[in-house]
């Protein structure tokens, strides 16, 4: 490693915000390495900040390789750094984690001309400033950069009305939540079936995105429903819980007095 690349490392050592700590509070070397240098290098830091894959702890070593926790080793080849990533490496890469999403991006037109000036994921999710995967990144602007936004429309119109009920589920888990309801295997569920909806549009095939789309929305109903994550149900169980608690509460207190 570069004699300056230390140095940067050793003076920002102790004044790393915790953004930048790893699960046993060690300083991930990249962020504090880059973060100092100028703009080239230290830009890719400020994107990933505002990502999904920060939010989820997801650092530079899940891409580039290398060792985040050890300045002499970071950009070790024996330690799996690997740089850059290039263009036809890109899908295998993300592939390692969103194994579905590349199952279906390699037999569509999209993965058919990867290595021809086709588009990877990069194309569509950005780099480094990846977020959360929806339906806008399905527009007319994106799109039709390679080509007519007709096609793109169509799967879009499919898929708009399960990506509705997804984030209404979501706000009604994240209320159970807070009522203090047990939500686990719930976000579990909703979560799977999440990620195959948004997988199968990598398949640019219209008709089995249709088709799946109904399938998908039959599941939803029935998350959606009695004994699923309605709120209505769990809600008065609650409030029957709380109306028992509170009686109990009054009656002991009532006994005390007496």
């Amino acid at each position: 490693m570069k004699w300056w690349i230390v140095i940067a490392i050793l003076l920002g050592l102790n004044s790393a915000p915790a953004s930048q700590a790893g699960a046993a509070g060690q300083v991930i070397v990249c962020i504090q390495c880059h973060a100092l240098q100028p703009a080239q290098f230290s830009q890719p830091i400020k994107l990933w900040k505002n990502s999904i894959h920060a939010e989820h702890g997801i650092s530079c070593n899940a891409c580039h390789g290398g060792d985040p926790m050890d300045s002499a080793q970071a950009m070790s080849p024996a330690r799996g750094f690997r740089g850059v990533p290039t263009g036809t490496a890109t899908p295998a890469l993300c592939g390692g984690c969103h194994m579905g999403i590349m199952k279906y991006y390699l037999n569509s037109a999209h993965g058919r001309t990867l290595g021809r000036g086709g588009p990877t994921c990069v194309t569509c999710h950005g780099s480094h400033d990846i977020k959360s995967a929806t339906l806008d990144i399905i527009n007319k602007k994106n799109c039709s950069t390679c080509h007519t936004f007709d096609k793109a429309r169509q799967i879009r119109s499919a898929m708009l009305k399960r990506d509705a009920m997804l984030m209404a589920i979501e706000k009604k888990i994240k209320v159970l939540r807070r009522q203090g309801v047990i939500t686990d295997q719930l976000e579990k569920r909703l979560f799977s079936l999440r990620n195959r909806f948004h997988a199968m549009f990598h398949s640019l095939d219209v008709k089995l995105i249709i088709q799946e789309s109904d399938h998908i929305q039959a599941e939803l109903e029935k998350t959606n429903g009695v004994g699923g994550v309605g709120t209505e149900p769990l809600t008065g169980t609650l409030a029957v819980g709380w109306a028992l608690l509170m009686a109990l509460l009054l009656y002991l207190v009532k006994r005390s007095l007496d």
